[in-house]
Formats: structure tokens, C-alpha cells, sequence
């Protein structure tokens, strides 16, 4: 029995969440077999700055679509690893500039190795069918439309 398969679209948010929850576990599992003391929330961060070089953590947020809080937590503990360093802006001093350390750099290419086998094996489960991204792009530019609270707060009222 499966409840969460069994109500379908009721479950989505749940069953989104127990795939995630189940591929972060396997790949902490990796991570620590490949003797490698990295997260698998880092690898945007890692490739946000890869791009930029030079990042703030508001911009981080931005571009991830992550709360400013959850971005904190990941910045302090990649900076405590060693793998980013953070600068105060020259022109605004509240604002922390983050780069990474030579150690990040150094570790980039292997890192770049798991991360690729990562998405071989995503597409391996997807049997290389990769039409669930447009479905995600989809979902994403209908929540960006009009929130699913609000999308809910209707359906309800039309219920009443």
C-alpha cells in the first residue's frame, strides 16, 4: 500500500518531496563513499560562482529562488569546509561578497565528474525521457501566474 501514490495529485507536494528526499539521501551516501565532504544543496552555489566569480548571498537567493535564510545556512556551512570565502563590498559594507577558495577550485573538476553522473542517472531513471523539465518549467510559470494559495482559496469558494 502506497497512500501517497494512491491520492494522486492530493500527494503531489509529498510525492515531489519523498523522491527528493530519497535521491539527496543516496547522493549524501555517495558523497561520503567518494570521500567527499559536500552537500548536495551546494552544487548551485558552486555553480553560481563557477559563472560569477563573485556573488552576494541576496543575488544567490535570487537566482535560486531560495529564502535568504536557507542561502545563509548553506554559505556558513561551505565557508566552515573551506570551500568560500566572503569580502565586504568596497561599496556597501553590509553587503558580504563570497568567492571560492582555492580548495573549491581544486576540487571543481572532480566534483564536475559526480555531478555529471548525477544527471546520467537521473536520465537513467527518466529512461532519457527529459519532458518532465517542460512539465517543472510549467508548473513554475503557472505559480509565478497566480500562487497556488490563491489558486486553492478559489476552488474552495467555488466548493462553498
Amino acid at each position: 500500500m502506497d497512500v501517497i501514490k494512491e491520492l494522486g495529485y492530493k500527494a503531489l507536494d509529498s510525492r515531489f518531496k519523498r523522491i527528493s528526499d530519497k535521491i539527496g539521501h543516496e547522493v549524501r551516501q555517495c558523497y561520503r563513499e567518494l570521500n567527499l565532504d559536500i552537500e548536495p544543496n551546494w552544487y548551485l552555489i558552486f555553480k553560481l560562482l563557477q559563472q560569477h566569480k563573485t556573488i552576494t548571498m541576496v543575488q544567490i537567493a535570487e537566482y535560486t529562488g531560495y529564502a535568504h535564510p536557507t542561502i545563509v545556512v548553506i554559505i556558513k556551512k561551505m565557508i566552515g569546509r573551506g570551500y568560500i570565502f566572503s569580502i565586504k563590498d568596497p561599496k556597501d559594507q553590509r553587503k558580504q561578497l563570497l568567492q571560492l577558495t582555492d580548495k573549491a577550485v581544486t576540487n571543481l573538476p572532480l566534483f564536475e565528474k559526480v555531478w555529471e553522473s548525477c544527471e546520467q542517472s537521473l536520465l537513467d531513471i527518466l529512461n532519457q525521457d527529459k519532458i518532465i523539465i517542460q512539465y517543472l518549467d510549467t508548473i513554475d510559470q503557472n505559480l509565478k501566474q497566480q500562487s497556488f494559495k490563491h489558486r486553492l482559496l478559489q476552488h474552495f469558494q467555488q466548493l462553498k
